[in-house]
C-alpha cells in the first residue's frame, strides 16, 4: 500500500499513534485533545502550533486515504477520532511505537529509538529494537529506510518513508516551529496587549508622581 504523507498529516498520524499506546484510557481523541497532542511541545520534531481547524482537515484527509476514522461512544455528544495504521499495514506495537517516534521527531538513531518508543512499547534490549527496524525496513513497501551516515556521526538514523522519498538536504536544516498564519496573528496581539500594559504601567507611574505634588 503506497502511501504519501504531508507534514500534518504525518503529525496527527504520530500523535494518534502515542495517545493509544501511552494513554489508552482517553483514546480515540476528540478534535480538542488531538490538537494538543500535535501542539506538545515535548517529544516533537519541530513544534507546530497548529489550529484544531487544521488538524481536522488533516483527519479528513487520513480518512480518505484509509488511515482513520470516527469513533463516538455510545451516549456521547462528543465526536472522537482513531487512526487505524495497525489494521492497514499488520503492525505490531513495537512497529507502531517505532513509526510513531519518527513521525513525531523525525530522523533518529537506534539508541534515539530505543530510549523514547521504550514508553510505548517495551524493548528489552537494542537487539529486538534493531530486529523491529529490520522487519519496518523489509516491508513491502518499505516504511523505514536507513540514512547515510553524516559526517562527525559514529551511528546511522533511520526514518519513515510515509512521507515519500528522504530529501537529505531538507533533513539537515535545522528544526523550526511551525506556525499557521492565524497563529501568528495571535502572537502579534499577544505583543501588542504586552505593549499596552507596559505603556499603562508607566502612565499609572506617572500619574502617581503628579498627584503628589499636591499631597
Amino acid at each position: 500500500m503506497e502511501i504519501e504523507l504531508s507534514a500534518l498529516e504525518a503529525r496527527v498520524l504520530g500523535a494518534f499513534i502515542e495517545k493509544e499506546l501511552t494513554t489508552p484510557d482517553y483514546y480515540p481523541l476528540s478534535p480538542n485533545a488531538l490538537t494538543n497532542a500535535c501542539n506538545q511541545k515535548s517529544n516533537r520534531n519541530p513544534v507546530m502550533q497548529l489550529e484544531e481547524a487544521e488538524v481536522l482537515d488533516a483527519v479528513d484527509s487520513l480518512r480518505k486515504k484509509g488511515l482513520a476514522m470516527q469513533s463516538q461512544d455510545a451516549g456521547s455528544r462528543v465526536v472522537k477520532f482513531r487512526h487505524i495504521l495497525r489494521e492497514k499495514l499488520y503492525l505490531d506495537e513495537h512497529e507502531l511505537a517505532i513509526l510513531a517516534e519518527l513521525l513525531l521527531r523525525g530522523p533518529q538513531t537506534s539508541g534515539e529509538l530505543r530510549s523514547r518508543a521504550d514508553r510505548m512499547a517495551r524493548f528489552e534490549d537494542l537487539t529486538k529494537l534493531d530486529e523491529t527496524l529490520q522487519e519496518l525496513i523489509d516491508k513491502e513497501p518499505s516504511l523505514v529506510v536507513k540514512l547515510p551516515r553524516q559526517t562527525g556521526r559514529k551511528e546511522h538514523r533511520y526514518m519513515h518513508l510515509l512521507s515519500g522519498p528522504i530529501d537529505e538536504e531538507e533533513l539537515s536544516q535545522p528544526p523550526a516551529v511551525i506556525t499557521t498564519g492565524h497563529s501568528s496573528s495571535i502572537a502579534t496581539l499577544e505583543e501588542e496587549v504586552k505593549q499596552l500594559k507596559e505603556e499603562l504601567a508607566e502612565l499609572k507611574e506617572e500619574v502617581k508622581s503628579f498627584l503628589k505634588q499636591f499631597e
